[in-house]
């Protein structure tokens, strides 16, 4: 295991700037997921951390040793793919055993390496199988398998849940978080898929078209994200955003409708960020037109209107109002996020 330190590395093709100094510290044995839309830059920095892409300026450090020129198969990383990168003309046992048949390591050796990976990834039955005699779970687990044979310092993810089916990727991504919770091998892991990244990190690096937003533990940049990028990313149903002013008795949405403020908010907001989750239904709340009502069986997402602003509600509790009827919400003022309009920058919770 090693630690990994990204020291405001830099991507250019051509003319075209992809990353612009981008530093990341990654501690020995930690789970850390980059995560952002697509063309952030997070697979270019995962590849460019695996010497599959040239760095145009700053360092990359695994462990106490810079790799920036360092070639791809002397880095002690292994990498996971999207496609799962398969030999079809192999069983899953000499998939599995490639890199260490190239390192012409003994028969008993591979035997014994690729068992254990077999027996972690329950992949003992099919050692025999081709590829294409497998689903996709099933070949994403050999293509771990294949990285784990190798004992590597640093396990690199690069999406590799995004060809699967929902109900598949919720049960290979908790098979990951346990497959690092038992090696304990320090994981970079790319994802575009927020719920992912919340449920599998340790820390959360948010990017956006080259930067790093924000990095920390996802409870952190859940509760307390940094500016408004952050907190409209992170957060399924997303964080309710209203621009508007402090004014009025409250903070005034741009259509007219009024929100009550915590106390001692700052007269500089000029965005009202309240997450769905955070607003109650009270009778003493604020009378609001329902527009649309989605159950979902464990809550019930309701869609409201207060003048011409709308929120995204999620109650826990089952609600039986239609489109057109009133219902009264009231957001929890201990949960309000207030934003600087120019910058986006937080200014209170």
């Amino acid at each position: 295991m090693a630690t990994v330190d990204i020291r405001n590395v830099m991507k250019a093709f051509g003319a075209v700037k992809v990353l612009h100094g981008v530093s990341v510290d990654i501690a020995d044995g930690e789970f850390v997921v980059l995560v952002g839309p697509s063309g952030c830059g997070k697979s270019t920095l995962l590849r460019m951390l695996a010497g599959l892409e040239n760095i145009t300026a700053g360092e990359i450090a695994i462990g106490p040793r810079v790799v920036n020129n360092v070639p791809p198969k002397d880095r002690d990383i292994a990498m996971v793919f999207q496609n799962y990168a398969l030999y079809p003309h192999m069983t899953v046992f000499e998939n599995m055993a490639f890199s260490m048949k190239l390192a012409k390591a003994p028969r008993e050796v591979m035997e014994a390496e690729v068992g254990r990976a077999a027996k972690i990834l329950g992949l003992e039955a099919l050692l025999q199988r081709y590829p294409r005699q497998l689903s996709g779970g099933q070949r994403q687990r050999v293509a771990m398998g294949r990285a784990i044979v190798r004992n590597p310092q640093v396990f690199l993810f690069d999406e590799p849940l995004s060809n699967l089916d929902a109900k598949l990727r919720v049960q290979m991504r908790a098979e990951i978080k346990e497959l690092h919770q038992r090696l304990k091998v320090t994981t970079v892991y790319v994802t575009h898929d927020q719920i992912e990244a919340m449920t599998m990190a340790d820390k959360i690096v948010v990017m956006n078209s080259g930067n790093v937003e924000q990095a920390g533990p996802p409870l952190e940049l859940y509760d307390r994200p940094t500016n408004l990028f952050v907190a409209g990313f992170i957060g399924s149903p997303a964080m309710n955003l209203v621009k508007g002013g402090v004014g009025g008795g409250g903070f005034t949405a741009e259509g007219g409708a009024v929100l009550p403020l915590p106390e001692g908010a700052s007269g500089k907001a000029g965005v009202y960020g309240i997450r769905p989750e955070h607003i109650q239904l009270r009778p003493d709340g604020i009378p609001a037109t329902v527009v649309l009502v989605e159950p979902t069986g464990s809550e019930t997402q309701v869609i409201a209107r207060i003048g011409e602003t709308s929120l995204t509600c999620a109650f826990r509790e089952r609600v039986s109002a239609r489109p057109g009827e009133t219902i009264h919400i009231m957001p929890e003022m201990g949960l309000v996020h207030l934003f600087e309009a120019g910058s986006g920058r937080r200014l209170a919770a």
